[in-house]
């Protein structure tokens, strides 16, 4: 067992994605699954279909009439994206609050991931005109690594990020140093376990390489621009220090500017409506 699988097994034994959010990413896959199967799953957890109904009746959906019903909500929305609510309200509750470091605020990391998530949304949709679901799922769950880290190793963790500064070596380095393995090694293997798809999970995993071009449609490519878009609105893990994009992504950004311009300042704003949406 290596040093990734370790960190996820032992932060399995406090944290873990529910197991129905598992099973309707099992349906996501199959592709002989209904919208039936995937509301009969929720029926499950009646936790979860109160907590389903009250993010999707929030402002950030804008429904014009009250979703009362599973079956309505799984209509209107679609089985991805309640999936990817269901994730994102996981990942929400896994992240814990309390820390004595004042190097790193954990509310911090959610704003990022979240920022990540629906900016990806955005590129797939508003600048490639594709389905913006995995993007989200893609975006939220890319940095799930630091969580897993945070949970298992705090003494390591907070060093890394005490040691991250303008000139410092990236951070994959320093968990390397430190961890004998990286957030994007342990949030590909758990992306894996929990039934995300293998590009969206290979995405996760390539998420801070910047040796490769990946094609500006790509998972990867998308996950990259958002997060660099991101971090330069100041949503960033830490201040000052976050990657720079690839040559080819820089030149695809600056041939569709204006699009990536509007998308920036339309950010903060749908960046507001979904961390309310989910109490943070």
């Amino acid at each position: 067992m290596d040093a990734a699988e370790k960190f996820i097994q032992q932060f399995k034994k406090t944290k873990t994605l529910p197991h129905i959010v598992t099973r309707l990413a099992q349906l996501i896959n199959d592709e002989d699954s209904t919208l039936q199967d995937f509301e009969e799953v929720i029926r499950l957890d009646p936790a979860l279909v109160a907590r389903l109904l009250t993010l999707v009746n929030s402002s950030f959906f804008g429904m014009s009439r009250n979703v009362d019903s599973i079956s309505r909500a799984v209509a209107l929305l679609g089985m991805k994206n309640l999936h990817n609510i269901a994730v994102t309200d996981a990942i929400q509750g896994m992240i814990d609050t309390d820390t004595d470091n004042p190097g790193f605020e954990p509310k911090r990391l959610w704003s990022h991931s979240a920022a990540v998530g629906l900016c990806c949304k955005m590129i797939a949709e508003r600048i490639l005109s594709i389905d913006g679901d995995d993007a989200y799922l893609t975006g939220i769950l890319h940095d799930i690594g630091l969580i897993v880290e945070f949970e298992t190793a705090r003494n390591s963790f907070f060093k890394i990020i005490d040691q991250l500064e303008e000139n410092s070596p990236d951070i994959v380095a320093l968990e390397q140093r430190e961890l004998n393995t990286d957030h994007c090694q342990i949030g590909y293997l758990l992306a894996l376990e929990w039934q995300i798809a293998e590009p969206l999970a290979e995405a996760i995993r390539d998420h801070h390489l910047d040796n490769n071009e990946p094609a500006p449609n790509s998972p990867t490519a998308i996950l990259q621009i958002a997060e660099y878009i991101v971090n330069q609105l100041g949503f960033s893990v830490k201040d000052d220090k976050y990657p720079q994009l690839s040559p080819g992504l820089s030149a695809h950004v600056q041939k569709n500017i204006a699009e990536y311009k509007v998308l920036a300042e339309d950010l903060p704003e749908e960046l507001e409506k979904i961390t309310s949406m989910y109490g943070k």
